[in-house]
């Protein structure tokens, strides 16, 4: 797969430093360091590094990871020997490093700690990708951890997924409380929307039932997503909503959402949906396992 498009140095550092400020000092920088390696490991000494898989999955995170060893120890060596959005096989060595030894000890937990949960993230991601067989594209979700959102819409990528909105700016998205608060219905409040919104920005509005998901399509909506439904009735949506979008001579996306897993996604993706959204892409992702092993420089 082609490499996604790469996380520039300040998407980087604006995680990575608050992150290693948070190991080395605490809240409120109450902390002194790495109290242990800055008393035991003799401030000249030097070592190397070797990152290993110890899991099959997918890469994300290795100039994360990189730069993590960077931030620590600019004059450390780094060979890279894997790229995000591999696939990646226990005992695969990923990258070396050599440096300051007390530096390396400071970047490796969160190094490790960013690299494994991004890697799992893509890991999942692929696995979802591969049982859908290229009927449906795969979407995550705005369910990330506060602050790595960034990292792990970026993981999605890796694991070749799509990503959905960023966040609640650059996209408009109709959902059941929206209409419950408004207290009107889907197709009164989209043209209400599209006409405040203008039409470069993309409207997706989410359907309990087929009656709404119609209001969508006759409200102008660009996506409707059908939330909950069984395969059965996402199929019948399906052919009713694209023949409504022809009759009013307007392009439509339909995507799933709601209770999708590895078990059932082959079926939601045969029923016509465009695109399948999936939370737990990064909200339930097991971390990949990788090791980052250590040695003195002779």
């Amino acid at each position: 797969m082609g490499l996604p498009p790469r996380l520039t140095c300040e998407q980087i550092d604006a995680v990575v430093l608050p992150a290693l400020d948070e190991d080395r000092f605490g809240p409120g920088r109450s902390g002194s360091g790495d109290i242990t390696s800055d008393n035991v490991v003799p401030a000249a000494a030097r070592a190397r590094a070797r990152l290993v898989c110890k899991a099959s999955g997918r890469l994300a995170g290795l100039d994360v990871f990189a730069r993590v060893i960077e931030i620590c120890d600019p004059a450390a060596r780094t060979e890279l020997l894997a790229r995000d959005g591999d696939r990646i096989e226990p005992r695969q060595v990923l990258a070396r490093f050599e440096g300051r030894a007390r530096a390396l000890l400071l970047a490796e937990r969160t190094a490790l700690n960013l690299i494994q949960r991004m890697s799992g993230t893509a890991s999942a991601t692929a696995l979802y990708v591969e049982r859908c067989g290229g009927r449906a594209r795969v979407l995550d979700t705005r369910k990330t951890t506060p602050n790595l959102r960034t990292f792990e819409k970026y993981a999605v990528r890796c694991g070749g997924g799509e990503n959905h909105r960023f966040g609640l700016f650059d996209e408009a998205m109709v959902k059941n409380n929206h209409l419950d608060l408004a207290g009107r219905g889907l197709r009164e409040v989209l043209i209400d929307l599209r006409r405040t919104l203008g039409p470069a920005v993309r409207i997706t509005a989410e359907a309990r039932d087929e009656a709404e998901a119609l209001a969508g399509v006759e409200g102008g909506a660009d996506v409707v997503m059908l939330d909950n439904f069984s395969p059965e009735r996402m199929r019948a949506a399906c052919h009713k909503l694209r023949g409504a979008a022809a009759a009013l001579g307007r392009t439509l996306e339909i995507e799933a959402s709601g209770g999708i897993t590895l078990d059932n996604i082959a079926a939601v993706a045969e029923c016509g949906v465009d695109r399948i959204s999936i939370g737990a892409l990064t909200h339930s992702a097991p971390a990949l396992d990788l090791s980052l092993y250590l040695e003195p420089c002779s």
